[in-house]
């Protein structure tokens, strides 16, 4: 995986973000990046926008550590994110509800 990977995918991400998905949430998502490309970003959901920055969040609601490969196979569609969870390469911390929601606020392609 290229350097500029993860930062293109979450620059794709947010593109993907569907608003209407997202009505009521209001949420902080810190997602801790780990191996290749090990990084922290956060995605903020609040008024039917997203937006995704590089960095630690002062408060999340949820918090999703996972291989940064993984991570891009999970959002794009070529791992099941349930499957991931039930084998220990997804960790969760914080709403559960939220988790549960998040692959249905964006529309990978």
């Amino acid at each position: 995986m290229a350097d500029s990977t993860v930062s293109e995918f979450m620059s794709r991400m947010a593109a993907a973000f569907v608003p209407e998905k997202a009505v009521g949430v209001d949420a902080v998502i810190q997602l801790k990046l780990t191996g290749a490309q090990a990084a922290e970003w956060h995605v903020t959901i609040k008024d039917g926008k997203c937006a995704i920055a590089q960095g630690s969040a002062s408060a999340s609601k949820l918090t999703v550590t996972v291989d940064s490969g993984d991570f891009v196979k999970i959002f794009s569609g070529q791992m099941d994110g349930m499957q991931a969870f039930m084998q220990g390469k997804l960790k969760l911390a914080g709403d559960m509800n939220l988790a549960m929601k998040l692959l249905s606020l964006f529309k990978m392609k």
